[in-house]
């Protein structure tokens, strides 16, 4: 199956696509600091440069989106063009978060990742999913993955 727009539009859409401070993020941030959390952004000291770092709670927490962290839900679909290149980078997005996980593990932080599938659409409560994140925090484990 062809793509439907032209490469030029379909280049022009997907270098639109963000890498940090995308809509999710922004919406789970600002329901932790409605809750009184605060927290430094896309540290670059560590590992994978978190989307969320909060150091108080030694944690972490990571927003993937489930098309470009190979999510195994509805969202994700392999790309029918370019199939190669697209097997390669999703690959590779995945090997890396793999080697982020233990890198952060082995210096000791506590990692939270959220999946796209389990905020986004009408059916989604983000409020019950900081909520989630917010009872992980005062716990003491060590690891909280959130998806549909």
């Amino acid at each position: 199956m062809t793509d439907v727009v032209n490469p030029e539009t379909r280049s022009r859409m997907m270098s639109g696509i963000r890498g940090k401070n995308t809509r999710p993020e922004l919406e789970i941030r600002r329901q932790l600091h409605q809750r009184g959390f605060r927290y430094r952004l896309h540290d670059k000291k560590l590992p994978g440069k978190p989307d969320i770092v909060l150091k108080k709670y030694n944690a972490v927490i990571f927003i993937h989106g489930c098309f470009w962290h190979r999510h195994n839900c509805h969202l994700f679909k392999w790309p029918k063009t370019r199939p190669d290149f697209w097997k390669k980078k999703i690959n590779r997005n995945q090997e890396n978060d793999i080697k982020t996980l233990e890198n952060l593990k082995f210096l000791g932080w506590r990692v939270c990742i959220v999946w796209e599938c389990s905020i986004k659409g009408a059916s989604k409560n983000i409020p019950m999913v900081s909520e989630s994140i917010v009872r992980w925090l005062k716990s003491n484990k060590s690891m909280l993955e959130i998806s549909e």
